[in-house]
Parts: C-alpha cells; structure tokens; sequence
C-alpha cells in the first residue's frame, strides 16, 4: 500500500514539473478585419473564432500570446491589382516560382489591417507582421514564402522558453497551415485549434488537416485545451 502511495506521488511530482517546464503559447493567426466578414478577402464564418479565442484567453493561464497580421505594402505581389489580372488565379512570378493572386488585402495603416474589433488583445500580447516585403508573400507566420527570411516569432517563443504551441486563425488552409507546419520543423509540440480556424472551404479545410495529421501536429479543439488546464487561473486574461 505504502509502495503504491509513493508510486503515485512520484507521478503527480513528474507531470507537475513537466507542466512547469512546458511552456505553452497561444498562437492567433491573421484574425483581421480583411478576412472578417465583408472584408476585401473574407473567410467564411470567420468571425466566429473571435469568441472561441477569447474564451481560451480568459479560461487557460497561457505562458504567451502572439498574434501574427499580416502587413502588407501598397502593390504587394499577391495582388491581383498590382499585376492587372484577375483574382484568385495563379501566376509565375519572374524568379519562376507561383503566387496566388488575392484581392488587395491587410494593406499597411489600413483599417483592413486592424485586427477584428472585439477580439481581446492587450499590451503584454507580442504581434508579429509578416508579408512586409514587397517583392514575396509570407503565408506561415514563420517564414516568408521563399524560405530565405524569416519573423521574429521563432526568436520571441525561443526567448521566452516556449515549447508547445496552440496555433488557431484564418485561413486554416493557408496561413493557419503554413504556420503550423513550420512550428513542427523548428521543434515545437504543435497543436491546431480545429474550433478556433476557419478555412475558404470545405475541400480546402480537408486536405489541410490531412497533411498537418501527417505532419504531426496534434488537432485538439479549444474545450478540450480548457478541459487540461482547468483549475489554472489565467494570466493572459
């Protein structure tokens, strides 16, 4: 009996210092008003997430949270204006590689840019740009898409100790993907908040989730983040 007490005291003191040590960060990816609804590049429902986001940041005590944005210059080389094509169509740039063509959206100093009006953000939350380089798009919230530069969001979870990461936002297809399989290839324990990501579409959203299963990222939904740290007072709230 003794022996058995000892053996489950030893295993409460092993996950509590591993919950001390793994430190977790709240990823919101893009949740702008351009991709809100009646924004110029609007994702469907996505205002949706808004809540769900709010409610892991008032419910779970979170080591971090960073927002990503994205922030682009006027006649950024995803837009189809800047290249007088049609939008949503496929292009090869001049050093052969592909770029989508999207509506002119998140552009620098523009309300679009802002982030969604009744999204929680505060002071102490770090915003990352990406997509500020004229000349390439940054999907991931890592790296810009040629893979040569990178934002400051590896080095601001690499500073604070960060191990886990909890990544949710629009569009699930793209930037909430691109990110998520990033955070895999720099070591981080990666988690897709399923509820909390809104994609362009049914199909889209699929193949999505297929290859970031492949790629092992863990899909988790936010009541079931709530339900792991339930008890733990919030320090992002």
């Amino acid at each position: 009996m003794l022996t058995r007490i000892l053996i489950l005291l030893f295993v409460t003191m092993a996950l509590a210092v591993y919950a001390k040590n793994d430190k977790k960060a709240l990823l919101i990816i893009d949740v702008q008003k351009d991709f809100c609804k009646s924004g110029s590049l609007e994702v469907p429902n996505a205002d949706e997430v808004v809540p769900i986001f709010n409610n892991l940041r008032s419910s779970v005590k979170w080591d971090s949270v960073m927002l990503t944005a994205d922030w682009h210059p006027e006649k950024h080389v995803s837009f189809a204006s800047t290249h007088e094509v049609k939008e949503f169509t496929e292009i090869v740039l001049p050093n052969g590689s592909k770029q989508m063509m999207w509506p002119d959206h998140c552009v620098q100093r523009t309300d679009g840019a802002k982030f969604h009006s009744d999204l929680v953000v505060k002071k102490s939350d770090v915003i990352v740009h990406k997509g500020t380089n004229l000349n390439v798009d940054s999907y991931s919230g890592f790296f810009d898409n040629d893979g040569e530069s990178q934002t400051e969001l590896n080095f601001k979870l690499q500073e604070r100790g960060i191990k886990s990461v909890y990544i949710g936002g629009l569009a699930l297809n793209v930037c909430v993907t691109y990110t998520c399989l990033d955070a895999v290839k720099l070591g981080f324990k990666t988690h897709l908040i399923l509820d909390a990501s809104r994609g362009l579409g049914d199909a889209q959203n699929k193949a999505a989730i297929k290859k970031l299963k492949a790629a092992g990222v863990i899909i988790i939904n936010s009541r079931d983040i709530i339900r792991s740290f339930r008890g733990l007072k919030s320090a992002s709230s």
